[in-house]
Protein backbone atom coordinates (compact mmCIF):
# COMPACT_ATOMS: atom_id res chain seq x y z
CA UNK A 1 0.00 0.00 0.00
CA UNK A 2 1.07 3.54 -1.02
CA UNK A 3 0.28 6.80 -1.38
CA UNK A 4 1.69 9.47 -3.70
CA UNK A 5 0.32 13.03 -4.11
CA UNK A 6 1.20 14.55 -7.79
CA UNK A 7 0.80 18.19 -7.97
CA UNK A 8 1.64 21.44 -9.69
CA UNK A 9 5.15 23.00 -8.02
CA UNK A 10 4.30 26.65 -10.07
CA UNK A 11 1.33 28.33 -11.39
CA UNK A 12 -0.32 25.26 -13.03
CA UNK A 13 -0.25 23.89 -16.59
CA UNK A 14 2.59 21.80 -15.51
CA UNK A 15 1.76 18.86 -17.31
CA UNK A 16 0.03 17.29 -14.21
CA UNK A 17 -1.87 15.42 -16.68
CA UNK A 18 0.74 13.59 -18.67
CA UNK A 19 2.90 12.90 -15.26
CA UNK A 20 -0.37 11.37 -13.60
CA UNK A 21 -1.06 9.12 -17.31
CA UNK A 22 2.35 7.89 -17.36
CA UNK A 23 2.31 7.03 -13.55
CA UNK A 24 -0.99 5.31 -13.88
CA UNK A 25 0.53 2.48 -15.13
CA UNK A 26 1.70 1.16 -11.66
CA UNK A 27 -1.22 2.62 -9.54
CA UNK A 28 -4.62 1.27 -8.87
CA UNK A 29 -6.68 3.85 -7.58
CA UNK A 30 -6.22 7.99 -9.25
CA UNK A 31 -8.21 10.90 -7.12
CA UNK A 32 -8.97 14.00 -8.03
CA UNK A 33 -8.88 15.98 -4.67
CA UNK A 34 -9.77 19.91 -5.74
CA UNK A 35 -10.25 22.50 -8.49
CA UNK A 36 -13.05 22.29 -10.24
CA UNK A 37 -14.03 22.10 -14.11
CA UNK A 38 -11.67 25.51 -14.90
CA UNK A 39 -8.51 22.89 -14.90
CA UNK A 40 -7.48 21.18 -17.83
CA UNK A 41 -5.47 17.93 -18.53
CA UNK A 42 -4.79 16.79 -21.93
CA UNK A 43 -3.49 13.17 -22.37
CA UNK A 44 -2.63 12.02 -25.71
CA UNK A 45 -2.77 8.27 -26.42
CA UNK A 46 -1.74 7.24 -29.94
CA UNK A 47 -4.08 9.94 -32.25
CA UNK A 48 -6.26 9.96 -29.89
CA UNK A 49 -6.34 12.98 -27.72
CA UNK A 50 -8.35 12.92 -24.27
CA UNK A 51 -9.12 16.50 -22.75
CA UNK A 52 -10.12 16.06 -19.07
CA UNK A 53 -11.52 18.76 -16.39
CA UNK A 54 -13.15 17.03 -13.46
CA UNK A 55 -12.47 13.29 -14.43
CA UNK A 56 -9.00 11.93 -13.22
CA UNK A 57 -6.86 10.99 -15.85
CA UNK A 58 -6.89 7.17 -15.07
CA UNK A 59 -10.24 7.05 -15.88
CA UNK A 60 -8.60 6.28 -19.80
CA UNK A 61 -6.87 3.09 -18.29
CA UNK A 62 -8.93 -0.13 -18.08
CA UNK A 63 -8.86 -1.53 -14.36
CA UNK A 64 -8.14 1.80 -12.76
CA UNK A 65 -10.33 3.02 -10.06
CA UNK A 66 -11.18 6.61 -10.48
CA UNK A 67 -12.70 9.47 -7.75
CA UNK A 68 -13.68 12.69 -7.73
CA UNK A 69 -13.10 13.86 -4.00
CA UNK A 70 -15.20 15.67 -1.94
CA UNK A 71 -12.64 18.89 -2.46
CA UNK A 72 -13.72 19.14 -5.66
CA UNK A 73 -16.39 21.42 -6.88
CA UNK A 74 -18.55 19.89 -9.66
CA UNK A 75 -20.67 21.32 -12.38
CA UNK A 76 -23.29 18.33 -12.95
CA UNK A 77 -23.48 19.96 -16.78
CA UNK A 78 -19.94 19.89 -17.43
CA UNK A 79 -19.36 16.57 -15.55
CA UNK A 80 -21.85 14.83 -17.71
CA UNK A 81 -20.69 16.97 -21.04
CA UNK A 82 -17.39 15.35 -20.13
CA UNK A 83 -18.32 12.04 -19.73
CA UNK A 84 -20.17 11.86 -22.85
CA UNK A 85 -17.25 12.88 -25.33
CA UNK A 86 -15.39 10.06 -23.21
CA UNK A 87 -17.54 7.66 -23.79
CA UNK A 88 -17.78 8.58 -27.61
CA UNK A 89 -14.00 7.71 -27.24
CA UNK A 90 -14.80 4.69 -26.06
CA UNK A 91 -14.03 4.98 -22.07
CA UNK A 92 -16.26 2.78 -19.82
CA UNK A 93 -17.55 4.20 -17.22
CA UNK A 94 -19.03 1.49 -14.40
CA UNK A 95 -17.27 0.24 -10.96
CA UNK A 96 -14.48 2.42 -11.79
CA UNK A 97 -15.73 5.30 -11.31
CA UNK A 98 -17.47 7.31 -8.25
CA UNK A 99 -17.98 10.80 -6.89
CA UNK A 100 -18.14 12.05 -3.50
CA UNK A 101 -21.17 12.78 -1.92
CA UNK A 102 -19.56 15.37 0.21
CA UNK A 103 -18.81 17.64 -3.20
CA UNK A 104 -20.10 20.76 -3.31
CA UNK A 105 -22.18 21.91 -6.50
CA UNK A 106 -21.74 24.38 -8.82
CA UNK A 107 -25.08 25.92 -9.41
CA UNK A 108 -25.74 28.65 -12.66
CA UNK A 109 -26.34 31.62 -10.59
CA UNK A 110 -22.59 30.99 -9.26
CA UNK A 111 -21.48 31.31 -12.79
CA UNK A 112 -23.21 34.35 -13.60
CA UNK A 113 -21.86 36.17 -10.41
CA UNK A 114 -18.41 35.03 -10.84
CA UNK A 115 -18.34 37.06 -14.46
CA UNK A 116 -20.01 39.49 -13.21
CA UNK A 117 -17.98 40.34 -10.24
CA UNK A 118 -14.69 40.40 -12.36
CA UNK A 119 -16.28 42.59 -14.78
CA UNK A 120 -17.00 45.26 -11.83
CA UNK A 121 -12.99 45.43 -10.56
CA UNK A 122 -12.14 46.57 -13.95
CA UNK A 123 -8.66 46.59 -14.42
CA UNK A 124 -8.13 44.78 -11.01
CA UNK A 125 -9.90 41.43 -12.54
CA UNK A 126 -8.03 37.76 -10.87
CA UNK A 127 -8.77 36.86 -14.64
CA UNK A 128 -10.80 33.75 -13.59
CA UNK A 129 -12.38 31.38 -16.08
CA UNK A 130 -15.71 31.99 -15.00
CA UNK A 131 -17.04 29.00 -14.42
CA UNK A 132 -18.58 29.89 -10.83
CA UNK A 133 -15.63 27.88 -9.28
CA UNK A 134 -14.76 30.77 -6.49
CA UNK A 135 -18.13 31.64 -5.86
CA UNK A 136 -19.18 27.88 -4.96
CA UNK A 137 -16.12 28.08 -2.65
CA UNK A 138 -17.24 30.68 -1.10
CA UNK A 139 -20.68 28.98 -0.52
CA UNK A 140 -18.90 26.48 1.25
CA UNK A 141 -17.10 28.27 3.13
CA UNK A 142 -19.96 30.84 4.10
CA UNK A 143 -21.85 27.29 5.35
CA UNK A 144 -24.98 27.94 2.12
CA UNK A 145 -23.51 25.75 -0.10
CA UNK A 146 -25.49 22.72 -1.99
CA UNK A 147 -23.67 19.33 -1.72
CA UNK A 148 -24.12 15.92 -4.00
CA UNK A 149 -25.95 14.56 -1.06
CA UNK A 150 -28.23 17.25 -1.36
CA UNK A 151 -29.90 16.73 -4.65
CA UNK A 152 -31.41 13.86 -3.70
CA UNK A 153 -33.00 15.02 -1.05
CA UNK A 154 -35.97 16.94 -1.84
CA UNK A 155 -36.55 19.15 0.86
CA UNK A 156 -33.23 20.03 1.69
CA UNK A 157 -32.21 20.57 -1.59
CA UNK A 158 -35.38 22.75 -2.56
CA UNK A 159 -34.82 24.40 0.70
CA UNK A 160 -31.02 25.37 0.15
CA UNK A 161 -31.95 26.81 -3.49
CA UNK A 162 -34.70 28.77 -2.38
CA UNK A 163 -32.50 30.40 0.28
CA UNK A 164 -29.69 30.98 -1.84
CA UNK A 165 -31.73 31.94 -4.86
CA UNK A 166 -33.07 34.81 -2.68
CA UNK A 167 -29.81 36.27 -1.63
CA UNK A 168 -29.03 36.12 -4.99
CA UNK A 169 -31.71 37.91 -6.25
CA UNK A 170 -31.14 40.48 -3.84
CA UNK A 171 -27.34 41.05 -5.54
CA UNK A 172 -28.91 40.62 -9.23
CA UNK A 173 -31.59 43.52 -8.61
CA UNK A 174 -29.59 45.86 -6.51
CA UNK A 175 -25.99 45.72 -7.16
CA UNK A 176 -25.56 43.87 -10.98
CA UNK A 177 -28.75 45.27 -12.46
CA UNK A 178 -29.54 41.72 -13.90
CA UNK A 179 -32.55 39.68 -14.70
CA UNK A 180 -33.81 37.39 -12.06
CA UNK A 181 -32.92 33.98 -11.34
CA UNK A 182 -35.62 31.29 -11.07
CA UNK A 183 -35.15 28.79 -8.63
CA UNK A 184 -38.22 26.22 -9.70
CA UNK A 185 -35.48 26.17 -12.78
CA UNK A 186 -33.10 25.20 -11.56
CA UNK A 187 -34.52 22.88 -9.11
CA UNK A 188 -36.00 20.51 -12.00
CA UNK A 189 -32.42 20.99 -14.35
CA UNK A 190 -30.47 19.40 -11.42
CA UNK A 191 -32.83 16.87 -10.59
CA UNK A 192 -32.51 15.84 -14.13
CA UNK A 193 -28.98 16.03 -13.67
CA UNK A 194 -28.39 14.26 -10.51
CA UNK A 195 -30.29 10.84 -11.69
CA UNK A 196 -27.71 10.61 -14.53
CA UNK A 197 -24.80 10.74 -12.20
CA UNK A 198 -26.61 8.67 -9.47
CA UNK A 199 -25.03 5.43 -10.17
CA UNK A 200 -21.69 6.63 -9.56
CA UNK A 201 -22.62 8.82 -6.38
CA UNK A 202 -20.61 7.43 -3.00
CA UNK A 203 -18.80 7.82 0.44
CA UNK A 204 -15.63 8.03 -1.55
CA UNK A 205 -13.82 9.27 2.11
CA UNK A 206 -14.27 5.90 3.32
CA UNK A 207 -14.02 4.35 0.13
CA UNK A 208 -10.14 5.94 -0.03
CA UNK A 209 -9.05 5.03 3.39
CA UNK A 210 -10.13 1.30 2.58
CA UNK A 211 -8.33 0.67 -0.54
CA UNK A 212 -5.55 2.04 1.13
CA UNK A 213 -5.93 -0.37 3.93
CA UNK A 214 -6.50 -2.66 1.28
CA UNK A 215 -3.02 -2.72 0.40
CA UNK A 216 -4.00 -0.25 -2.99
CA UNK A 217 -1.61 1.96 -4.71
CA UNK A 218 -3.00 5.16 -4.60
CA UNK A 219 -2.63 8.31 -7.14
CA UNK A 220 -3.54 11.53 -5.51
CA UNK A 221 -3.99 14.22 -8.70
CA UNK A 222 -4.47 17.85 -8.15
CA UNK A 223 -5.50 20.72 -10.13
CA UNK A 224 -3.68 23.95 -10.98
CA UNK A 225 -0.02 24.89 -9.24
CA UNK A 226 1.24 25.46 -5.67
CA UNK A 227 1.56 29.33 -6.58
CA UNK A 228 -2.09 29.28 -7.19
CA UNK A 229 -2.85 27.89 -3.81
CA UNK A 230 -5.40 30.46 -1.94
CA UNK A 231 -3.51 30.37 0.92
CA UNK A 232 -0.08 30.27 -0.23
CA UNK A 233 0.00 31.66 -3.83
CA UNK A 234 0.04 35.34 -4.69
CA UNK A 235 -3.45 35.74 -2.78
CA UNK A 236 -5.44 37.62 -4.15
CA UNK A 237 -4.55 36.05 -7.87
CA UNK A 238 -4.90 32.38 -6.83
CA UNK A 239 -7.53 29.82 -7.15
CA UNK A 240 -9.99 28.98 -4.44
CA UNK A 241 -9.28 25.50 -3.59
CA UNK A 242 -6.03 24.71 -1.76
CA UNK A 243 -3.55 23.82 -4.82
CA UNK A 244 -0.90 22.50 -2.14
CA UNK A 245 0.03 18.40 -0.78
CA UNK A 246 -2.50 19.88 2.27
CA UNK A 247 -5.58 19.73 0.29
CA UNK A 248 -5.08 15.78 -0.91
CA UNK A 249 -5.92 15.10 2.77
CA UNK A 250 -8.75 17.78 3.29
CA UNK A 251 -10.14 17.01 -0.64
CA UNK A 252 -9.68 13.35 -0.22
CA UNK A 253 -10.58 11.98 3.28
CA UNK A 254 -7.02 10.15 3.66
CA UNK A 255 -5.32 10.77 6.33
CA UNK A 256 -1.43 12.47 6.07
CA UNK A 257 0.16 9.88 7.32
CA UNK A 258 -0.90 7.68 4.69
CA UNK A 259 1.33 10.02 2.04
CA UNK A 260 3.82 8.57 0.80
CA UNK A 261 5.64 10.91 -1.66
CA UNK A 262 4.38 14.12 -3.00
CA UNK A 263 5.63 14.31 -6.82
CA UNK A 264 5.86 18.18 -7.64
CA UNK A 265 5.63 18.79 -11.64
CA UNK A 266 7.84 21.26 -12.71
CA UNK A 267 7.64 22.58 -16.50
CA UNK A 268 11.68 23.27 -17.59
CA UNK A 269 10.31 26.89 -17.41
CA UNK A 270 7.79 29.10 -16.20
CA UNK A 271 4.15 30.19 -17.38
CA UNK A 272 0.83 31.60 -15.68
CA UNK A 273 -2.41 32.54 -16.92
CA UNK A 274 -4.49 35.51 -16.26
CA UNK A 275 -3.55 38.30 -13.54
CA UNK A 276 -0.88 38.13 -10.84
CA UNK A 277 2.58 39.23 -10.45
CA UNK A 278 5.25 37.11 -12.60
CA UNK A 279 8.69 37.86 -12.07
CA UNK A 280 10.53 36.05 -14.50
CA UNK A 281 8.06 36.88 -17.37
CA UNK A 282 9.52 37.51 -21.06
CA UNK A 283 7.51 40.46 -22.69
CA UNK A 284 8.12 40.79 -26.24
CA UNK A 285 9.25 38.64 -28.79
CA UNK A 286 11.22 36.50 -26.59
CA UNK A 287 7.66 35.46 -24.60
CA UNK A 288 6.11 34.75 -27.68
CA UNK A 289 8.63 32.43 -29.31
CA UNK A 290 8.88 30.57 -26.03
CA UNK A 291 4.67 30.42 -25.83
CA UNK A 292 4.67 29.07 -29.83
CA UNK A 293 7.77 26.43 -29.14
CA UNK A 294 5.74 25.06 -26.18
CA UNK A 295 2.35 25.52 -27.16
CA UNK A 296 1.11 27.53 -24.30
CA UNK A 297 -2.31 27.44 -24.55
CA UNK A 298 -4.97 26.80 -22.32
CA UNK A 299 -6.12 23.62 -22.33
CA UNK A 300 -9.64 24.70 -21.10
CA UNK A 301 -10.19 27.96 -22.23
CA UNK A 302 -7.53 28.28 -25.00
CA UNK A 303 -6.17 31.69 -23.49
CA UNK A 304 -2.15 32.14 -24.28
CA UNK A 305 -0.41 31.44 -20.76
CA UNK A 306 2.33 34.10 -19.74
CA UNK A 307 5.99 32.61 -20.44
CA UNK A 308 9.46 33.55 -18.15
CA UNK A 309 12.43 31.90 -16.98
CA UNK A 310 12.29 29.37 -14.29
CA UNK A 311 11.80 30.53 -11.37
CA UNK A 312 13.43 28.83 -8.21
CA UNK A 313 12.58 31.15 -5.87
CA UNK A 314 8.89 30.11 -5.84
CA UNK A 315 9.95 26.57 -6.85
CA UNK A 316 11.97 26.31 -3.11
CA UNK A 317 8.76 27.62 -1.39
CA UNK A 318 6.96 25.28 -3.08
CA UNK A 319 8.97 22.27 -2.09
CA UNK A 320 8.87 23.42 1.59
CA UNK A 321 5.23 23.74 1.87
CA UNK A 322 4.42 20.63 -0.15
CA UNK A 323 7.37 18.54 1.75
CA UNK A 324 7.99 17.34 -2.13
CA UNK A 325 10.32 14.52 -2.58
CA UNK A 326 10.52 13.70 -6.08
CA UNK A 327 10.19 16.05 -9.29
CA UNK A 328 9.33 15.51 -12.96
CA UNK A 329 10.46 17.58 -15.21
CA UNK A 330 8.57 18.42 -18.15
CA UNK A 331 8.78 20.44 -21.34
CA UNK A 332 12.99 20.06 -21.49
CA UNK A 333 12.79 20.01 -25.20
CA UNK A 334 11.15 23.19 -25.33
CA UNK A 335 14.23 24.91 -24.57
CA UNK A 336 16.45 23.05 -27.25
CA UNK A 337 17.88 25.77 -29.92
CA UNK A 338 18.34 28.53 -27.26
CA UNK A 339 21.72 30.04 -26.91
CA UNK A 340 21.60 30.83 -23.37
CA UNK A 341 19.36 29.91 -20.69
CA UNK A 342 18.74 31.55 -17.76
CA UNK A 343 17.34 30.53 -14.23
CA UNK A 344 16.13 33.01 -11.57
CA UNK A 345 17.47 31.95 -7.90
CA UNK A 346 17.01 35.35 -6.48
CA UNK A 347 14.99 38.86 -6.21
CA UNK A 348 16.53 41.75 -5.72
CA UNK A 349 14.01 44.64 -4.10
CA UNK A 350 14.88 48.03 -2.86
CA UNK A 351 18.62 47.34 -2.98
CA UNK A 352 18.29 43.76 -0.73
CA UNK A 353 18.37 40.39 -1.99
CA UNK A 354 16.02 38.20 -1.35
CA UNK A 355 16.56 34.39 -1.49
CA UNK A 356 13.04 33.55 -0.10
CA UNK A 357 9.58 33.89 -1.49
CA UNK A 358 7.70 37.08 -0.39
CA UNK A 359 3.96 36.87 0.65
CA UNK A 360 3.81 41.21 -0.38
CA UNK A 361 2.69 41.58 -3.86
CA UNK A 362 4.60 44.82 -3.95
CA UNK A 363 7.67 42.92 -3.79
CA UNK A 364 7.05 40.02 -6.69
CA UNK A 365 5.77 43.59 -8.56
CA UNK A 366 8.32 45.72 -8.28
CA UNK A 367 11.40 42.70 -7.62
CA UNK A 368 14.40 42.37 -10.33
CA UNK A 369 15.21 38.58 -11.01
CA UNK A 370 18.91 37.76 -9.71
CA UNK A 371 19.56 35.19 -12.83
CA UNK A 372 22.11 32.73 -13.36
CA UNK A 373 22.82 32.14 -16.72
CA UNK A 374 23.54 28.60 -18.67
CA UNK A 375 24.71 27.41 -22.28
CA UNK A 376 21.98 26.12 -24.47
CA UNK A 377 22.02 23.32 -26.58
CA UNK A 378 21.04 22.73 -29.90
CA UNK A 379 20.34 18.98 -30.34
CA UNK A 380 16.85 18.06 -30.57
CA UNK A 381 15.40 16.05 -27.70
CA UNK A 382 12.81 13.82 -29.00
CA UNK A 383 14.66 10.93 -29.69
CA UNK A 384 16.36 10.57 -26.53
CA UNK A 385 15.67 7.59 -24.35
CA UNK A 386 17.80 7.88 -21.43
CA UNK A 387 19.45 10.42 -19.01
CA UNK A 388 22.47 9.50 -20.76
CA UNK A 389 21.85 10.28 -24.12
CA UNK A 390 21.02 14.06 -22.47
CA UNK A 391 23.70 16.75 -24.29
CA UNK A 392 26.14 17.62 -21.77
CA UNK A 393 24.47 21.34 -21.08
CA UNK A 394 20.94 20.14 -21.03
CA UNK A 395 22.58 17.26 -18.08
CA UNK A 396 23.71 20.47 -16.14
CA UNK A 397 20.64 22.48 -16.42
CA UNK A 398 18.61 19.64 -15.08
CA UNK A 399 21.27 18.52 -12.07
CA UNK A 400 21.76 22.30 -11.24
CA UNK A 401 17.73 22.68 -10.28
CA UNK A 402 17.81 19.48 -8.45
CA UNK A 403 21.10 20.18 -6.32
CA UNK A 404 19.27 24.06 -5.58
CA UNK A 405 15.64 22.08 -4.55
CA UNK A 406 17.92 19.68 -2.90
CA UNK A 407 15.16 17.21 -4.50
CA UNK A 408 16.01 14.21 -6.83
CA UNK A 409 13.77 13.82 -10.22
CA UNK A 410 11.26 10.72 -10.60
CA UNK A 411 11.28 11.33 -14.11
CA UNK A 412 12.05 13.94 -17.01
CA UNK A 413 9.32 14.33 -19.81
CA UNK A 414 9.99 15.36 -23.06
CA UNK A 415 7.76 16.59 -26.08
CA UNK A 416 3.48 15.10 -26.15
CA UNK A 417 4.14 10.85 -26.61
CA UNK A 418 3.34 9.51 -23.87
CA UNK A 419 6.59 7.11 -23.99
CA UNK A 420 8.73 9.76 -24.09
CA UNK A 421 9.53 10.13 -20.58
CA UNK A 422 12.77 9.23 -18.69
CA UNK A 423 12.36 7.02 -15.63
CA UNK A 424 14.62 8.07 -12.71
CA UNK A 425 13.20 6.75 -10.04
CA UNK A 426 10.18 4.29 -9.09
CA UNK A 427 6.68 6.19 -7.53
CA UNK A 428 5.57 3.36 -6.05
Amino acid sequence: MSCTVVLGAQWGDEGKGKVVDLSTVDADVVVRYSGGHNAGHTVVVGDTKYILHLIPSGIIHRGKINIIGNGVVIAPDALIEEMEILKKQGVVFDENFYISKRAHVIMPYHKTIDVLREEMKGKKKIGTTGRGIGPTYADKSARTGIRICDLYDDEVFREKLEQNVREVNFLMEHLFKQDKIDAERIFKQYKEYAEYIRPYVAETSEMVTDLYDAGKKIMMEGAQGTMLDLDFGTYPYVTSSSASAGGACTGSGLSPRKIDNVLGVVKAYSTRVGSGPFPTELLGQDGEDLRQAGHEFGATTGRPRRCGWLDLVSLKFSVSINGINLIALTKLDVLSGLDKIRVCTAYEYDGKVLDKFPAELKYLDECVPVYTDFDGWKEDLTTVKSYDELPANAKKYVQFISDFLKVPYALVSLGTDREQTIKLNELF
